[in-house]
């Protein structure tokens, strides 16, 4: 008799396979057209190769193109694989190392051939050409297991020293497989894959550009070509992904910064960053706005040190976990050299260190410890504009977004355990109030224990679970991340959506019992004794300097009038308005209005294209007429019609228009 394997569907019904059958042949049973449009298969829920045999009763998912996340997935990992062997093909001798799908599409990096150039943007079209070559002869993808000896042989004869180097290294009982393209190429992978080339869409990728890379991320290894694309399941796709990136050029935070004159960054300071006045309006609006939102809501704000002594992370955890990104000093009072000429500080072998902070959690504790404090005095809400450094590699840095130099609008709420969930709630109602003010939807993740972490698992299953209850009395929905949470406590994450449509990951809260119990916290309970309190670490911008960065980009430079550097400019047409315009231009700073005049001698088409550039909400032009009658023609930014109004008129709009939002009835 045939051995039958019993497949359930995610309709609920059973199907009867002989044994070696594959999900392909399940999707043939059921329908042609579900045959031609399967891509692989969700196997016991484990993503899987569509010819790939079941190895006995199962529970199958079918996947297409309908399963977007998967589809894509698996789309632009065979990408990678057919930019890989397109570039062998046109440049024997390459040597190929790794390649992974990305966000958005994939990368594979590359060694040329000996005696060649390293790859640059002038051979991405050809490459290109022969990608679509090789999707257009839809060669069958082929999964294969070989022995450790055989593939190192193969590797090696080949001259693929990265990929011989890589397989030596695998663990001694892991199977090790590779795909075949065709019957003339392969790479070693795990899988899965589409069931051939010809499943992708050859107009629904594009190489976008190349880049260094070293061998394992390793500067002191080999030097590679990291060669980028972007890769979707059909060309509609790509087109709404390539204006996206084009919308995205159009609002980059350091174009608009140096066009607004808001900031500068330079080499003397790498990862810093220099305010210019008007840049720095824009912080100090966001910080008086923070505060009366932290005000409101029962925080204390402190100020505490850069500088702590190195004993202080060590105790907290962060030096074991963090040191490689944390700046520290020598404590010592420098011992002149004489002998160059008293030039340079001497060493002190035996110095004590300092350590900038890279956040603000520790001194915070330290703070809650000064004297007793009761359990009547709980919760403790303390927050601080903190200063933070962090030693972020030169390659990472990146605008206004990854910095060295960083402000958070931290905070840490010192609480019992019967007040967390309460807490968590408050500062969700709080969050979702101060995102709201900026237009911005949202969604929240709730990031779990890490493999390597601080903690009973008993305190790590309380804490998750709090959070948990909390976004469930505030009725919000969540996405749950494994492993994501910090080393020392479960988080929830805020993720916003901007105007164009991307993520930006910004505040978050996480319940933390680690630091107390080792910073040694503890406040009187009501039965006398000692005892731990819990510690939410909270922040709602993340930090002032990505969060700018994020609002610039968002609004596209085009602030709310709360938020601009300068609010509205005072423009004449001819010379006879300047003493007009000089008036109102006083009026407005007498009502709160950051406000310019422009009285030069320049045609007002000129001002008008200028002010607009520099993204100023109101431009109030001021001609003859308008200076007889005690008007003001105002054009706002974005907007094609002009209004003529009465000065007084123009004023309250204005002041409307600059109150920030949670000042407003």
């Amino acid at each position: 008799m045939t051995e039958l394997v019993k497949i359930s569907l995610p309709d609920g019904s059973v199907r009867e396979m002989e044994r070696g059958s594959t999900p392909a042949d399940v999707a043939a049973a059921i329908g042609p057209g579900l045959a031609k449009a399967a891509l692989a298969a969700r196997v016991d829920g484990e993503l899987r190769d569509l010819n790939r045999p079941f190895e006995g009763d199962a529970e199958l998912a079918l996947v297409t193109a309908r399963d977007e996340a998967d589809a894509l997935e698996l789309a632009r990992h065979d990408y990678a694989h057919v930019l890989a062997e397109a570039v062998q093909a046109l440049w024997p001798g390459t040597q190929i190392t790794f390649g992974p799908a990305t966000d958005d599409g994939f990368y594979y990096d590359v060694k040329a051939p000996e005696g060649r150039e390293p790859f640059s943007m002038d051979d991405l079209p050809a490459i290109e050409e022969q990608m679509r070559a090789i999707i257009r002869a839809d060669k069958p993808l082929r999964r294969e297991a070989w022995s450790r000896e055989a593939l190192i042989a193969k590797w090696a004869a080949e001259g693929e020293s990265f990929k011989a180097e890589w397989a030596k290294e695998l663990p001694e009982g892991e199977e090790l497989t590779v795909y075949w393209s065709g019957d003339d190429w392969l790479d070693m992978c795990r899988g899965p894959h589409l069931p051939s080339t010809g499943k992708l869409d050859p107009d629904a990728f594009k190489l976008m550009r190349v880049a260094g890379a070293y061998w394992r991320g390793d500067q002191n290894n080999a030097q590679l070509t990291r060669i980028y694309g972007t890769g979707w399941l059909n060309k509609k796709q790509l087109n709404a992904h390539l204006t996206r990136l084009e919308e995205a050029a159009k609002r980059d935070h350091r174009k608009l910064g140096r066009e607004m004159d808001l900031f500068h960054l330079q080499e003397e300071a790498h990862g810093s960053v220099f305010w210019h006045p008007k840049g720095y309006r824009i912080w100090r609006e966001l910080e008086a706005y923070m505060r009366r939102k932290m005000d409101g809501a029962g925080y204390r704000e402190i100020k505490t040190p850069q500088l702590m002594d190195v004993r202080q992370w060590e105790q907290s955890g962060h030096w074991g976990k963090y040191a490689q990104n944390m700046f520290a000093v020598p404590d010592m009072v420098p011992e002149v050299d004489e002998s160059d000429g008293g030039a340079h500080p001497a060493v002190v072998a035996d110095a004590e260190w300092m350590a900038l902070k890279p956040m603000n959690c520790p001194a915070h504790v330290l703070v809650f410890k000064q004297g007793i404090t009761s359990y009547r005095d709980l919760p403790i809400r303390l927050g601080e504009m903190g200063c933070c450094h962090r030693n972020e590699p030169h390659g990472a840095l990146h605008g206004l977004m990854r910095v060295r130099q960083f402000t958070q609008d931290d905070a840490h709420i010192f609480c019992t355990e019967r007040q967390v969930v309460g807490e968590v709630q408050a500062f969700l109602a709080l969050a979702d109030s101060v995102y709201r003010d900026f237009g911005f939807t949202y969604d929240i993740k709730l990031a779990l224990r890490p493999e390597q972490r601080f903690g009973s698992d008993a305190d790590w299953d309380k804490a998750e679970q709090e959070l948990r209850d909390a976004l469930t009395a505030n009725g919000l929905e969540w996405e749950e991340l494994p492993g994501e949470g910090a080393f020392y406590a479960p988080k929830l994450e805020w993720h916003l959506t901007d105007a164009i449509g991307r993520t930006w990951q910004v505040g978050t809260i996480q319940s933390d019992r680690v630091l107390p119990e080792r910073l040694d916290a503890h406040y009187i309970g009501e039965d006398g004794d000692k005892h731990r309190p819990v510690m939410l670490h909270r922040a709602i911008f993340g930090s002032y300097e990505r969060f700018i960065g994020i609002l610039i980009e968002h609004y596209a430079g085009r602030l709310p009038t709360w938020l601009a550097p300068v609010q509205a400019v005072v423009a004449t047409i001819i010379s006879d308005a300047d003493e007009y315009g000089n008036m109102v231009a006083t009026k407005l700073k007498a009502a709160g209005i950051r406000v310019e005049a422009d009285l030069r001698n320049e045609k007002i088409n000129y001002k008008v294209r200028e002010h607009s550039l520099a993204k100023v909400p109101h431009l109030l032009v001021i001609g003859k007429r308008e200076a007889e009658e005690g008007t003001v023609a105002v054009r706002t930014l974005g907007k094609q019609v002009q209004r003529v109004m009465p000065l007084d008129e123009a004023v309250a709009m204005l002041i409307e228009a600059a109150t920030p939002p949670d000042q407003r009835d």
